[in-house]
C-alpha cells in the first residue's frame, strides 16, 4: 500500500523534470521573437521616418512607419486619451501570467510551447514600445487597391500565430480528454 502513495508523491517531481526543457524552449523562442521584433522596429524607425510608404510589392505590400497608441488593428488609437497605456500594460501582464499558467497546467508540448513563446515574445516586444514611445511601432502595410489592412509588426505576427497554435493544441487536448472521460465512464456514443 505504501508504494502507490510514494509513486503519487514523486509524480509532480517527474512532471516538473520533464517540463524543464519546455521552459527553456519557451524562454529561448520568446527571446528570438522579442529580438527579431525589436531589431525590425529599429530598422523601421531608422529608414522609414519622414519618408512616404516604400512600395515592396506593387498593389499589395508597403513598408510604412505608424505609431499605434491603441490595440490590434488600431482599436483605441486616439492620441486624445491616455488611459489606454495602463489598460494595455495590465493586459500584457495578464497575458504573461496566462502563458505561465498554461505552461504549468497543460501537458508538455513543443507546439504549445512554440505558440506560447510567440505570444510572450510578441507581448513583451509591444510592451517595450509602449514604455519607450507610449505607442507601438507598426511598419508592415498590406493592401489591395484603396483598402489597407491595419499596419502591424513582427510582435503582432508572433501573438497571432502563437494564439492560433495554442488554440489548436488546447482544442485537441480538450477533444482527447473528452474521449478519455467517456471511456472511463463506460459511455457509448452512437456514431452520427
Amino acid at each position: 500500500m505504501a508504494e502507490p502513495n510514494a509513486f503519487k508523491q514523486n509524480e509532480p517531481l517527474k512532471k516538473s523534470k520533464a517540463a524543464r526543457p519546455y521552459w527553456r524552449l519557451l524562454a529561448f523562442l520568446a527571446l528570438i521573437w522579442l529580438f527579431t521584433d525589436q531589431a525590425a522596429k529599429l530598422l523601421a524607425l531608422k529608414h522609414l521616418a519622414d519618408v512616404p510608404p516604400v512600395e515592396i510589392i506593387p498593389g499589395l505590400f508597403n513598408l510604412v512607419l505608424v505609431y499605434n497608441r491603441g490595440a490590434a488593428f488600431g482599436f483605441l488609437n486616439d492620441p486624445a486619451i491616455d488611459w489606454q497605456f495602463w489598460l494595455f500594460l495590465a493586459a500584457t501582464i495578464l497575458g504573461c501570467g496566462l502563458v505561465v499558467y498554461l505552461m504549468r497546467k497543460t501537458p508538455p508540448s513543443r507546439v504549445l510551447t512554440l505558440g506560447l513563446a510567440g505570444i510572450l515574445g510578441g507581448a513583451l516586444g509591444n510592451l517595450i514600445d509602449r514604455v519607450r514611445y507610449r505607442a507601438v511601432v507598426d511598419f508592415l502595410d498590406f493592401y489591395y487597391g484603396e483598402w489597407h489592412w491595419p499596419a502591424f509588426n513582427i510582435a503582432d505576427i508572433g501573438i497571432c500565430v502563437g494564439a492560433g497554435l495554442v488554440f489548436i493544441i488546447l482544442w485537441q487536448n480538450e477533444r482527447r480528454a473528452g474521449g478519455d472521460s467517456d471511456k472511463r465512464l463506460g459511455e457509448h456514443k452512437p456514431r452520427g
